[in-house]
C-alpha cells in the first residue's frame, strides 16, 4: 500500500464516512488471561465512544512507510488450509460473527504476543464502497468500482492511570484522585487484506508498530504467518555495511557526502510520489557510480551485496538516508548540518592537521549566546 491508499482507508474512520459494521474486543491481563469480551455493531455505541475507538483506528494506519507501517506478503504455504492467510479470511468472511473464530483468533493473539502486561485485542470489519475514479484523479461518489470488504486489528496496552489529585466541584475541595485503567494507542496492528491499486489484494497484509525496531517477531511468525522483514534500522546498518566493505581504503569524506547528496536528489525528485523510493542491488550500485566510485572498486560489488544481504531486501531511501542532519562524528565533536546543506562542510589540511572545516557567516552562536569574528576579510569565515 502506498500513502495514498493508506490515506484513503483512513478517511473512513468518521462519522460521516464511517463503513465499519461491528467492533469486537477481549481484554487479557498480565498473566495472559481472559478477563472480558464484547461484541457490538459499532453503529450503535455512543458517539463519544466512536470517536476514541476512531483515534486507535487512524493510529493503526499512522507512521512512517517502511518503519511503522510496512507491507508484507504471505508466503504460499500460509494460504493453504490451515494457514494463517486462510484463518484470516474465514474472520474476515464471518464478519465477525462466529464466536469460535473470535475465541480462535484472541488465543492466537495471546499465544503470539509477549507483552507482559494488560492489553486490549480490538477487532473491527468494514466494508468500504470504493467510488470510482475519473482520469483526472476525481472520486465519483455514485460510481463504485467495487466493495473492500476488510478487518482490521489493534493492540492496545492497557494501563491505571497516574496518581493525583482532583478538583470535586460538589464540595468545591481537591481530594485524591481514583485510578482507573486506560485504554492507551495501539502498540501493534494490521489491515487485511491490503487495500493495493485501491482494491483487495488478499495476498498481502498491511503491518503497524509503534516501535519499528520491534516487529514482535513472534506475532507476525505465528499470527499472521509472514515473513519478518528487515527493520529500518537493521536496513541502515545493511546498507552502511555494503558501502564500506565496497569502497574499503577509498571510503572518503568526498565520496560519502556525494552519496549523501545524490540519494537526497534522488529522494527530492519523488517526494511527490505516493509510492515511497526504493533501492535494490542495481540501484545502490549506479548509486555509487554516480558518486564517483571507480570501475575497480565496483568490481566486487555484487560479492559484497551478497555476503550482506543475501536475501533480496528493497532499501527503503527513507530508512538508509538521515532527511533531517547531515553528521559529522569525531571521537570528541559532532557537526550536525542541513541535510540540504552539506556543501558548507570540507576537509583541509591545515598546519599539517586534517581538519573538518566550516563555512559560516555573521550568525553563529555559542550555547544560544551571538558572538563576533574578528574579520580578515569581507567574506565569509571559516571554523
Amino acid at each position: 500500500m502506498n500513502k495514498k491508499e493508506i490515506s484513503e482507508i483512513k478517511k473512513q474512520f468518521t462519522p460521516s464516512h464511517c463503513a465499519i459494521t461491528r467492533i469486537c474486543g477481549c481484554y487479557v491481563d498480565g498473566e495472559k488471561e481472559k478477563k472480558s469480551q464484547m461484541k457490538e455493531m459499532f453503529l450503535s455505541l455512543p458517539e463519544e465512544e466512536m470517536f476514541k475507538y476512531f483515534d486507535i483506528f487512524r493510529k493503526t494506519l499512522s507512521g512512517t512507510l517502511g518503519k511503522n507501517l510496512v507491507n508484507m506478503e504471505f508466503p504460499m504455504e500460509s494460504e493453504d488450509f490451515g494457514g494463517a492467510q486462510a484463518f484470516l479470511m474465514s474472520l474476515r468472511e464471518s464478519q465477525l460473527n462466529d464466536p469460535n473464530l473470535l475465541n480462535e483468533f484472541y488465543d492466537k493473539v495471546i499465544e503470539s504476543y509477549d507483552y507482559g502486561e494488560n492489553y486490549l485485542i480490538l477487532l473491527i470489519h468494514s466494508v468500504y464502497d470504493v467510488p470510482g475514479k475519473t482520469t483526472d484523479g476525481l472520486e465519483m461518489e455514485d460510481a463504485s468500482d467495487e466493495i473492500y470488504d476488510h478487518i482490521l486489528c489493534a493492540i492496545c496496552p492497557v494501563k491505571l492511570s497516574k496518581p493525583g489529585l482532583s478538583y470535586q466541584a460538589e464540595t468545591n475541595s481537591f481530594h485524591d484522585r481514583i485510578r482507573d485503567w486506560i485504554v492507551e494507542l495501539p502498540e501493534i496492528g494490521f489491515l487485511f487484506p491490503a487495500f493495493n491499486d485501491r482494491s483487495a489484494d488478499i495476498h498481502n497484509i498491511l503491518y503497524y508498530t509503534k516501535n519499528p525496531e520491534d516487529l514482535r517477531s513472534g506475532l507476525v511468525d505465528q499470527l499472521l504467518g509472514c515473513v519478518l522483514p528487515m527493520t529500518a534500522k537493521n536496513q541502515k546498518e545493511t546498507f552502511q555495511t555494503i558501502i564500506e566493505d565496497t569502497l574499503g581504503s577509498d571510503c572518503d569524506y568526498e565520496t560519502i557526502r556525494s552519496i549523501h547528496e545524490n540519494l537526497h536528489e534522488m529522494m527530492d525528485e519523488k517526494k511527490e510520489e505516493p509510492e515511497p523510493l526504493v533501492l535494490d542491488k542495481t540501484d545502490i550500485k549506479n548509486l555509487l557510480v554516480g558518486s564517483g566510485v571507480q570501475p575497480e572498486k565496483l568490481k566486487d560489488f555484487e560479492k559484497h551485496y551478497e555476503a550482506s544481504a543475501p536475501d533480496p531486501v528493497p532499501f527503503m531511501a527513507s530508512n538508509i538516508a538521515n532527511t533531517r542532519k547531515f553528521e559529522v562524528k569525531t571521537p570528541d565533536v559532532v557537526v550536525q548540518v542541513n541535510p540540504a546543506r552539506s556543501d558548507l562542510v570540507d576537509t583541509r589540511m591545515i598546519d599539517g592537521r586534517r581538519c573538518i572545516v566550516i563555512e559560516i557567516n555573521d550568525s553563529v552562536e555559542v550555547n544560544g549566546i551571538p558572538v563576533r569574528f574578528h574579520q580578515k576579510d569581507s567574506a565569509t569565515n571559516s571554523i
